[in-house]
Parts: structure tokens; C-alpha cells; sequence
């Protein structure tokens, strides 16, 4: 079958799935979890075939740490599984009911979004919380993967896609892409797909916003800050930085720009210099960030120019940008002009200064004294996310159940006609009942 077959189908299970009670969903979600326990060995097997072949060919360190499916992966996601299980159901709650008339009652009620079509990176565990997220709140899903993990997510789906429909979920809730082809098929499946999430480089995610007619969500690119205001205690601020840059390099809430008040550098950058190093975290900066190594005695060999304009980068890397600042208004002009709208973080115990930073960073997750790798929807207490959102329409940071769910009317009547209203024989009296 092509994919717009697939997503045909899909549309056709869709109002099957949106319907079912959350006890076989969860049911689902139980079989799901025994199953990938299973079959361990098989996924496994097959990582070790991706991870050989991406080492043949070369891929970056940070990059193939990425690709890894382990025992301590699977962990990972039977945890997510278990505590999606342990959600309330997303689906048919009443956010409104109201009577409009004593015989004409308005709810509005949470519903699935329907047919979600979902691009992501070369990471395998991605593909089993997305699965399970959809299957959670009701939406069909396809799923591609990246490439370099083909053998992987083949393994994972077919574990997650059999157990689902044994367990009594519609045939088609759930369809897997692997060529690339097929992305551009994709995107012309209007029609039957209800909504796009793309996960990877901006240029990539632009690709799909500028060639489909389906409604896209998501983010480019994840260019964090750590500001470090001059009230900050530096022990917190060098193991914030240290942990939001390297906990974990290769993933959208790394910190990419730290920046430091002018009134702390003379006490707080050599310290962080210091830790960097010691971290093996390349460090870049501007003329600025040199002339303030250069009055410290600070070895600027080792320091990357670059130009006052490139602050929106990127690296998913053991590399970091450094900007100096006058003040907490400063910081925040930066943020909003420089970075990409996903995490920012202001470490300083003045709580005016950390409410302002709250108040006036325009970004989807904005953190006082914390790590930006805090922004994922596992933390969150979500069970899992299908990816970050810094749109400000329907769903905005970590996307899980709530984010993927919609809502309808519903009108009860007893053969109620406007006219009655509109030519004055009746009238609304908007009472909300609770």
C-alpha cells in the first residue's frame, strides 16, 4: 500500500480509536510494555546493526550516543509506559457546560485530533513514546524514523503495532514510514492527515512547513540559555551550566549561549572557564567576551570567535557561546532576538530580577535557578511528549496528552430553531452548570 493508502485507511479508523474506552487503551498500553520486555533481544540485535553501521559511516560522537537502544533506554520507556497508564483518560472531558435554555444544554469535550503524522530524529526510544502517546490519547499515528536507526525502529514498531491490535486496537491505528520518499507523500495527504509534527534541523522542519497544506507543530531548532544574573550563587550556576550542557549534548534543551552579567565576570568567568575545560566544552564568543579574558588574564587561544550577530546557533555539541550583558534587561533583549523560543533559565537568588526573566522572556519553558534539560515531557510528569512546541497556537513546550487533544461541541435540544430566538418568542439565559 502507498502512504496515502495507509492514511486513507487511518482516517477511516480514526473515529473507532477516538472512541474506545480508556480501560482497552490502557489495556493496550499493558500489552505494549510486555511485549518490547519480550522481545528485548531482537531490538537490541538490531541496534547493534545501526550502531555499527553508523559507526562505519562515520557519524559524530554526540550523534550515535543518540541512536543507542540499551537496556537502560528500554527502562526508560517502560517507566514513560507505566506512568501513561497511570494518567487520567485525555479523551471526553467536559471543559464547558452550559444552558443556553432550560431545554437547549452546550458541553464542549475533549477529543482526539484524529490522524497525526509524525517525522522524527534517529532515536529510537522517540518512536515508542510517540506510539504510546497517540495510542494514549486516542490519535492514529504514522511514524518515521531517521535513517540511521532503520533496522531499530522497524523492530520497535512491529513489537509495539502487533501487541496494540492484539490487545483489541483498530488495524491501521498505527503505520510505519521508512523511506525517504515517502515523506513527500506524506505531505500531500491533506486529505487524511490531520496534523504534522516534524523533529529535526531547522532547514528541515521549514521544508515541511513550506511544502504541505497540513497543519504543523513543532520547532526548528532549540537555541537555550543560562543566564547567570549578578546575584547568583556561582556553586549553583557552574553545576547548572555543566549539567544543561552536558548532561546530554545532542538534544534540544541543551544549553547552547551562556550569559553572564559585566558586574560577575571579574569574580565568575574564570570559575566557569574553568569548569568548561575541565567538562572538555569548547567555548565561543564575541570581541567583547575576548576583551573580558584578555583584562582577566585568561588564555584566549582557546576561545572561538565569532561575530556580535551569530548567537542563534545551535551546535548539539560539546561547544557553547558565551555573551556578556548589562543587566537582567539585556539578557532578555538577547533571549528574544537570539534565541529559538524553547528553554531559557536565570540563575540569581534577587527575585525581582528572576520575575522580570520569567515575565519577559518570550519562550515556552522559562526556568529560574533549574537546568533547561528539564524541558521534556517525562520530567514534566506528561509520561512522555512527542515533541516540543515553541508555537504559541494549541499546544506550546513539551507536547504530551493534553497537547494532543482537541475539543468539539455538543448541543442537546428538543427541537430548538434560532427563529424562536431571533424573533423574540425565546430567550438565551447562559447558565453554566457545574
Amino acid at each position: 500500500m502507498t502512504i496515502k493508502e495507509k492514511t486513507a485507511l487511518m482516517k477511516e479508523v480514526s473515529p473507532f480509536l477516538a472512541a474506545s474506552d480508556t480501560g482497552l487503551r490502557n489495556a493496550a498500553l499493558r500489552s505494549i510494555s510486555e511485549a518490547l520486555k519480550s522481545n528485548k533481544e531482537a531490538i537490541f540485535a538490531a541496534n547493534r546493526v545501526d550502531l555499527d553501521n553508523a559507526q562505519a559511516s562515520g557519524l559524530a560522537a554526540p550523534v550515535i550516543k543518540r541512536l543507542i537502544f540499551n537496556e537502560s533506554k528500554l527502562e526508560g520507556v517502560l517507566e514513560g509506559i507505566r506512568n501513561l497508564i497511570e494518567l487520567p483518560d485525555p479523551l471526553a472531558r467536559v471543559l464547558l457546560n452550559r444552558e443556553l435554555d432550560s431545554d437547549l444544554v452546550l458541553k464542549r469535550i475533549t477529543c482526539p485530533i484524529g490522524v497525526i503524522g509524525v517525522i522524527f530524529e534517529a532515536r529510537p526510544d522517540a518512536l515508542v513514546q510517540i506510539s504510546t502517546l497517540c495510542i494514549k490519547s486516542g490519535n492514529c499515528a504514522i511514524l518515521k524514523g531517521g535513517s540511521e536507526t532503520v533496522n531499530t525502529n522497524r523492530e520497535l514498531f512491529n513489537t509495539i503495532y502487533y501487541a496494540a491490535v492484539k490487545a483489541g486496537l483498530p488495524k491501521g491505528c498505527l503505520v510505519q514510514a521508512e523511506e525517504r520518499a515517502e515523506i513527500k507523500e506524506l505531505l500531500e495527504c491533506d486529505e487524511y492527515v490531520d496534523l504534522l509534527i516534524p523533529r529535526g534541523s531547522n532547514s528541515f522542519v521549514r521544508y515541511i512547513m513550506d511544502n504541505t497544506r497540513i497543519p504543523v507543530m513543532g520547532h526548528a531548532d532549540g537555541v537555550c540559555h543560562v543566564y547567570v544574573d549578578k546575584a547568583a550563587d556561582p556553586d549553583m550556576a557552574v553545576k547548572v551550566i555543566i549539567d544543561a550542557k552536558t548532561q546530554y549534548v545532542a538534544v534540544c534543551n541543551a544549553v547552547e549561549t551562556i550569559i553572564l552579567d559585566r558586574a560577575v565576570t571579574g569574580t565568575f568567568l574564570p570559575v566557569l572557564i574553568s569548569a568548561l575545560k575541565e567538562a572538555h566544552v569548547e567555548y565561543h564568543g564575541d570581541l567583547q567576551v575576548k576583551a573580558a579574558f584578555e583584562t582577566l588574564n585568561i588564555n584566549t587561544s582557546d576561545l572561538q570567535l565569532m561575530d556580535a550577530d551569530d548567537y542563534h546557533y545551535e551546535y548539539l555539541d560539546y561547544k557553547v557561546s558565551l555573551k556578556i550583558v548589562d543587566g537582567v534587561e539585556e539578557a532578555v533583549k538577547h533571549i528574544n532576538r537570539f534565541g529559538s523560543h524553547h528553554t531559557d533559565s536565570i540563575i540569581t537568588s534577587d527575585e525581582e530580577a528572576a520575575a522580570y526573566f520569567m515575565r519577559m522572556v518570550d519562550s515556552a519553558n522559562v526556568y529560574h535557578n533549574c537546568s533547561t534539560r528539564f524541558a521534556d515531557g517525562f520530567r514534566y510528569g506528561f509520561g512522555a511528549e512527542v515533541g516540543i512546541s515553541t508555537s504559541k497556537l494549541h499546544a506550546r513546550g513539551p507536547v504530551g496528552l493534553e497537547g494532543l487533544v482537541t475539543y468539539k461541541y455538543l448541543l442537546e435540544g428538543s427541537g430548538n430553531i434560532v427563529a424562536d430566538y431571533s424573533e423574540g418568542r425565546k430567550a438565551f439565559h447562559f447558565k453554566d452548570i457545574n
